[in-house]
């Protein structure tokens, strides 16, 4: 099983509504190209499915997964129902450092195929962590990736993500 994990810096914006817009699954394919569809089922505030497509390397990865919402601890935990992967679970967090908000993101996966394992995993690893980094700096363009310059340099050599709508600022 490989882990990923992205820790993005928002500064001047309230956890709220940042937990708000990250959890905007739909929204993803707008930022992030490599995204190609997330349809989103069962909207409750709670509980939900989605299911996603995402380009990778010459074909299309899919899964749907459920999701689970916790608007007072600011996270959502998700895990795979069926799909590409053998297993793909992990969780969204929002918190205050400061005067920044934190958003991380955290997850394991694996395909299930342990002897291409050595040439799909690193390759997976990469796609999630920069189509993550990419969603939430095109959702907050003035946000910055922490702890990770490979990924950081990685994103900030990409095209520029589409411009996101405003968000309330803090203050």
């Amino acid at each position: 099983m490989r882990g990923v994990d992205v820790t993005i810096g928002v500064p001047g914006i309230a956890p709220h509504a940042v937990y708000d817009r990250v959890t905007e699954f739909a929204r993803y394919p707008d930022y992030a190209p490599v995204v190609r569809s997330v349809t989103v089922h069962g909207i409750s505030g709670v509980e939900e499915t989605s299911a996603w497509e995402v380009y990778f390397r010459n074909g299309i990865l899919r899964w749907t997964e459920s999701d689970h919402f916790d608007h007072q601890a600011l996270t959502v935990t998700f895990a795979q129902l069926d799909g590409d992967f053998e297993s793909f679970d992990g969780v969204w967090r929002v918190s205050s450092d400061g005067d920044e908000v934190r958003v991380v993101f955290r997850a394991e996966f694996d395909f299930g195929i342990p002897s291409l394992a050595g040439i799909l995993e690193p390759v997976a690893e990469r796609v999630i962590k920069e189509t993550i980094a990419r969603v939430v700096l095109g959702l907050f363009p003035t946000g910055s990736v922490l702890g990770d310059e490979a990924l950081a340099r990685a994103v900030a050599a990409a095209a520029p993500a589409v411009p996101a709508a405003p968000v309330a600022q803090v203050g």
